[in-house]
Formats: C-alpha cells, sequence, structure tokens
C-alpha cells in the first residue's frame, strides 16, 4: 500500500460548530436577510418587509444569526439597525447565489 499523506482537516468540534451555524443560516427568509444586510444595513421592520413576514418574526430569524455572530445590532435612539459581523458570509452567498440565483 502506497504511503499517502493524509490530508490536514479541520477538528470535529470546529466541524461541529460550522454545523450549527449552517442549520441556523439554512432557512430561507434568513438567506434573504443576509443578502439584504450584505448589501447595508436594515432595520427589522424592513427586513421583514423584504421578507413578507411580520416584524416578530424577523427579529427572532436576526436573533438566531446574531447568537452565531453573523450579525451585530447597532441601536441608534428607538431603532436597531443589523449588519453583517461575519465577513465570510459574503463568500457563502456567492456560492449560494452562484448555484441557485
Amino acid at each position: 500500500m502506497p504511503n499517502q499523506k493524509k490530508p490536514r482537516l479541520t477538528d470535529l468540534s470546529s466541524l461541529g460548530e460550522a454545523a450549527e451555524c449552517l442549520k441556523t443560516l439554512a432557512h430561507p427568509h434568513r438567506l434573504r436577510m443576509v443578502q439584504m444586510l450584505l448589501k447595508g444595513r436594515f432595520t427589522v421592520g424592513e427586513l421583514a418587509d423584504a421578507c413578507e413576514i411580520p416584524s416578530h418574526m424577523a427579529s427572532e430569524h436576526l436573533r438566531l444569526m446574531q447568537r452565531c455572530g453573523f450579525l451585530s445590532p447597532d441601536k441608534q435612539g428607538r431603532c436597531t439597525y443589523y449588519e453583517i459581523a461575519e465577513p465570510h458570509l459574503k463568500n457563502i452567498m456567492k456560492c449560494i447565489e452562484a448555484r441557485f440565483g
């Protein structure tokens, strides 16, 4: 049997964390929100309108993505604007848009 060099692999705990975050992204409304947020900052209401869902549902989606470190909120007076905190989301969305969009 030839001596094959073992490829350098990511440890399983890191892959588990990645899988959990990918599960969080795996929803059409969340992907739409990420797509919008890659183009600018938006409020819950604006994101809810774009997804055609109630604001309380949009808030829940945003909270889940924020928990994974994908988004960060920026409170300005009575409004909270969301923006992308994870720069790698741009590459993930490029792959999704190239394949499906």
